[in-house]
């Protein structure tokens, strides 16, 4: 059994692409997108129809109606080779206005809808900003399901549980990045490898929280730099992995066995946390890792975004 399929018996694989014409051969259960993926996309010829066609058929709507179009698009031919569900992102321009995120979240939404797709199949991507949170909790309770990314905290994880999204995304690979850069010369990669990566550590802390304390919120591991650290997280609720690594699972026969289980974080001895938004605000200014990934990321997806609606005219 290849790696692939041996973290399959313990963990939803999930693709992180949209180049969904790939999808087929690695049978993902679900597939996210972003802005920066979709952007990838439609620069390939195969693609560029897309692009094009929702242009020629909705040109004459605002641009931000003819971006959703367009994720939307993307989002249901990723439906035809899945069978579970596709995440599609807000516009990263509104991860600091709750009311603008619940209404761009039920206008894609209806988008899918008008497509004849259920909603349980579709995750409306947030940023996990505390304004991208309560847009969150507020789709919740509305039957909307979301997934909160660019994720790199305990605190957001607290906050997410406690407003009760669906789903998260916390960002394993970005979180190294940051403590790899910030040690320079002194990082040493051994120390940090695998069970020692430093976001494989912050999804292990979360998860543990999470079933500890009965958080229905499910786990999805995100953004990885290498196969150690997807294998380090074996038996996480999710793990949303790029095609290249998952033709790396695929073709190595290594041993795999899981490391993460609902079971035995019920034994240990956790606090309860939650918190306010003022008790939010101050642990991730706390946190300079969290606080400077969340800026970078939120600021990459709105040049991303701004690139995408460059191609649109």
């Amino acid at each position: 059994m290849n790696q692939l399929d041996a973290l399959k018996q313990y963990t939803t694989v999930v693709a992180d692409t949209g180049d969904f014409k790939q999808l087929a051969q690695f049978q993902p259960q679900d597939a996210t997108t972003n802005p920066s993926l979709i952007l990838k996309a439609v620069q390939k010829p195969e693609y560029l129809p897309l692009l094009k066609d929702t242009v020629a058929a909705h040109g004459s709507e605002p641009m931000d109606a003819q971006i959703d179009r367009l994720l939307v698009r993307f989002g249901c031919e990723i439906l035809a080779t899945i069978p579970g569900r596709v995440s599609t992102e807000v516009d990263a321009r509104l991860s600091f206005d709750t009311a603008a995120t619940v209404a761009r979240a039920k206008r894609i939404m209806a988008l899918y809808e008008a497509q004849g797709v259920k909603r349980e199949r579709v995750l409306i991507k947030i940023a996990s900003t505390w304004e991208g949170i309560q847009a969150a909790a507020e789709l919740e309770r509305e039957g909307i399901r979301t997934n909160l990314t660019l994720l790199f905290s305990f605190a957001q994880a607290v906050a997410c549980g406690d407003a009760k999204v669906q789903l998260i995304s916390p960002f394993v690979g970005r979180i190294y990045d940051w403590y790899k850069k910030s040690a320079g010369a002194a990082w040493v990669e051994a120390d940090n490898a695998n069970a020692n990566d430093p976001g494989v550590k912050s999804v292990r802390a979360i998860y543990n929280h999470y079933k500890r304390h009965g958080i229905q919120t499910e786990v999805m591991g995100a953004s990885f730099r290498n196969v150690g650290q997807i294998t380090a997280l074996a038996g996480c609720d999710l793990l949303t992995i790029a095609p290249e690594l998952l033709a790396q699972l695929g073709a190595s026969n290594e041993p795999l066995t899981q490391a993460l289980s609902a079971s035995a974080a019920l034994q240990l001895d956790l606090p309860e946390v939650h918190h306010t938004e003022a008790s939010f605000r101050y642990a991730m200014n706390e946190d300079a890792m969290a606080t400077e990934k969340l800026a970078e990321g939120i600021r990459a997806f709105c040049v991303d975004a701004v690139k995408l609606e460059a191609l649109m005219h």
